[in-house]
């Protein structure tokens, strides 16, 4: 019998710290927020998906793409994927990524 591997949660209080310092990767606001995906990263009820399945998002645009009614479920995953991919670049470019995490793939 196969045994099932229970998914190993990425956390790192310091990567949320310098995604939290950086603008808004979606509207440029400042004042930015690290919004999980909402799509895998192992999110389930109550978890939040790993730490580098992050976006620099301001509070609104953080709502829009999680609770809002504006958008469709593509439009607001789009959203999200667009500023998580931005958000991982401008770290990365400054080195802020913390070295002990895996940076994620990114699909585009």
């Amino acid at each position: 019998m196969a045994s099932i591997l229970k998914h190993q949660y990425i956390r790192s209080k310091k990567l949320l710290k310098a995604v939290s310092e950086l603008d808004c990767q979606s509207c440029g606001a400042s004042g930015s927020q690290a919004a999980h995906t909402n799509w895998g990263g192992g999110k389930g009820r109550g978890i939040k998906a790993d730490d580098n399945l992050v976006a620099a998002l301001c509070q609104y645009c953080h709502y829009e793409i999680d609770q809002g009614k504006n958008l469709t479920k593509e439009q607001r995953q789009d959203l999200w994927l667009k500023a998580h991919v931005r958000t991982v670049k401008i770290l990365l470019d400054i080195n802020q990524w913390p070295i002990d995490i895996p940076v994620p793939e990114i699909k585009m």
